[in-house]
């Protein structure tokens, strides 16, 4: 179709009244349509006759390649003219074409109307983007910031942790550093016996020290409250010294029970404690006059007791005269003391071991006024056991008070507790070695002796190493002593002369009955405490009665007699010992032997002794 004919044809397609951006769509429509075929020339694309640069080649291929078309093989295939068949689809495209003008026109104000939408929304879609975009410039402008905000936090956290803690420091400086009224006031005006008292003499003590310590780092802040510090250590230091003299004078007093006032210094140990650290002249002060006042108590406690006590004594004691040995019908002079037969607590144990039994041993002591108006009498064991366990008593609790009250432990504890005590115990000891020297009670050393080593055992018991020492001196003054009295009676049996013991008679000699009393009575108490010195003299001693035994009984002029005479007295001694002493100590099982070969013996014949 010519271009002349699109003209023809629009103005009829188009209304009049169509809008003007319907008219100017159709209009560049047109204006775009390609030419009529009849005025152009026929387009072969790149295959151009013309050229010299012609290649049969790629003509060639070109023509194959249309041949291999559906339609040009049909074409070829129904015998159709292809120029007949040109025309006919060049028609054909013309008529859709004109169709397609005609929707297009018709369809022109909907199209114009959505284009007019498009573009409304491109407008949209445009401020939209710009938005968007400004959304985007924000975030990224708020990432930054929270960036900056959570390295500003973490700044902040460490800050605050760093001010925490200089917070505690200084909160601990300023409050130790701020002495309250109320410390003031109690500290001038409170007794030293109340509680708020005691209280604030801690929370003063802690200032002390405290402002000591900031003196060693050279702080300024130390010196504003160092005046006041040092005043009220004063005031507290005198009035703490008046009160624990006063406890200490009390003690003077005569009937007093310091245990009393010992203890109300124990509930105020601190009081000391406080001296110790602050005013160590006051402190040592303080020590002395305890030292001082409890030592002369003690003394004179002790020394009017043990004086007391003697009072109820036995009257009579054995002397250097009342041996085994010894004959009973020796004369004596007129002042003389009865004899030993009928004083059989010489060398019976009789009830005098009781004081070893533990209800006695740690039993009350004796009060001698109380005892006198009894007239009531008591041997020495009993006398030493009740002294002792008052020195006992008295020493474990001063020396715990001294531990508690003045801090003191090891050997300084010792040297404290010495020179409060080593007087009195000076005068045990001197006490002690006048009565061992004019001792000669075996039983009763032998007894006092086992009581010390019993006290022994109790303090080590209770963890009190205060007497350890004056124990040890007493055991080496009451042991030599016991050696030697039982060494005295071993010689006095081996000098016995059987022509000077009166009229014979073939039941049990008064000697070997001693013996028997005696030995059993040291095997019974030796028991606990074993001694292998014991054990040997009373070996000694059974040698020298064995040897007596058979002296007196050669006297007897007749076979037999002698016979009925060593068994009588074996069979007593053996009886004695089974019944008081083990059944395997080695005295009984020499005896029984004794006696188990005297009875055998068929004829009463003896050898010639």
């Amino acid at each position: 179709m010519k271009m002349a004919d699109y003209a023809a044809e629009a103005p009829a397609a188009l209304d009049v009244n169509t809008s003007g951006n319907a008219t100017d769509s159709a209009i560049a429509y047109l204006q775009d349509e390609k030419p009529d075929a009849d005025m152009t020339h026929l387009n072969l694309g790149e295959l151009d006759l013309t050229t010299d640069e012609y290649i049969l080649d790629e003509v060639d291929i070109h023509i194959q390649a249309n041949l291999e078309d559906d339609l040009v093989k049909e074409a070829l295939k129904t015998g159709v003219d292809l120029r007949q068949y040109s025309k006919q689809v060049e028609v054909e495209l013309q008529r859709i074409e004109q169709v397609s003008i005609r929707d297009y026109i018709k369809e022109s104000q909907n199209i114009a109307l959505l284009h007019n939408q498009i573009t409304a929304c491109d407008a949209i879609l445009e401020r939209m983007e710009g938005m968007l975009s400004g959304f985007q410039s924000d975030l990224s402008s708020i990432s930054s910031e929270i960036q900056t905000l959570q390295q500003q936090s973490v700044s902040m956290n460490v800050r605050l942790k760093n001010r925490q803690a200089i917070r505690s420091h200084l909160s601990q400086l300023v409050d130790e550093l701020v002495v309250p009224g109320a410390m003031i006031s109690t500290i001038l005006e409170s007794p030293v016996m109340e509680q708020d008292f005691l209280e604030q003499l801690h929370e003063l003590n802690n200032k002390i020290n405290f402002a000591k310590e900031l003196s060693f780092r050279e702080t300024l802040a130390c010196s504003d409250i160092q005046d006041i510090v040092d005043r009220l250590k004063i005031k507290a230091v005198s009035k703490i010294r008046e009160f624990i003299l006063q406890k200490i004078y009390s003690f003077r007093k005569p009937m007093t029970n310091y245990q009393i006032p010992q203890n109300t210094l124990l509930k105020y140990r601190f009081f000391y404690q406080f001296l110790l650290a602050n005013e160590r002249t006051v402190a040592k002060e303080i020590r002395d006059e305890y030292v001082d006042t409890m030592s002369k108590i003690y003394y004179s406690y002790f020394k009017s007791y043990s004086s007391r006590l003697l009072k109820v004594q036995y009257e009579e004691v054995a002397d250097k005269d009342d041996l085994m040995g010894v004959e009973d019908t020796a004369k004596k002079g007129f002042f003389s003391k009865p004899s030993l037969k009928s004083r059989n607590t010489i060398f019976t144990l009789g009830q005098r071991g009781a004081v070893l039994s533990p209800s006695e041993l740690e039993g009350p002591i004796l009060v001698p006024h109380t005892v006198q108006r009894g007239d009531s009498r008591y041997p020495y064991e009993t006398l030493f056991r009740s002294q002792h366990y008052a020195l006992l008593d008295n020493g474990c609790r001063e020396f715990l008070f001294l531990c508690d009250f003045f801090m003191a432990a090891g050997n300084s504890a010792l040297d404290l507790f010495n020179s409060i005590m080593g007087k009195t115990l000076s005068m045990f000891l001197k006490s002690m070695s006048t009565y061992v020297s004019d001792c000669y009670d075996s039983i009763a050393v032998f007894l006092c002796i086992h009581i010390i080593l019993r006290f022994r055992a109790i303090t080590a018991k209770r963890n009190i190493p205060a007497l350890d020492k004056y124990w040890d001196a007493v055991l080496e003054l009451l042991w030599p002593r016991f050696e030697l009295i039982l060494e005295m009676n071993i010689h006095s049996i081996r000098n016995t002369d059987p022509q000077r013991l009166g009229v014979l008679d073939t039941r049990p000699h008064y000697i070997t009955r001693r013996y028997a009393e005696f030995s059993s009575a040291i095997v019974s108490i030796n028991q606990t405490f074993p001694n292998e010195r014991t054990n040997a003299l009373l070996g000694q001693l059974q040698v020298e009665v064995e040897n007596f035994v058979l002296k007196m009984a050669a006297e007897f002029p007749s076979r037999r007699d002698q016979l009925i005479f060593l068994i009588n007295n074996y069979d007593m001694m053996l009886g004695v010992l089974m019944e008081r002493a083990a059944d395997d100590s080695k005295e009984v099982e020499g005896f029984q032997q004794l006696l188990l070969a005297r009875t055998q013996v068929n004829q009463i014949s003896l050898p010639r002794l």
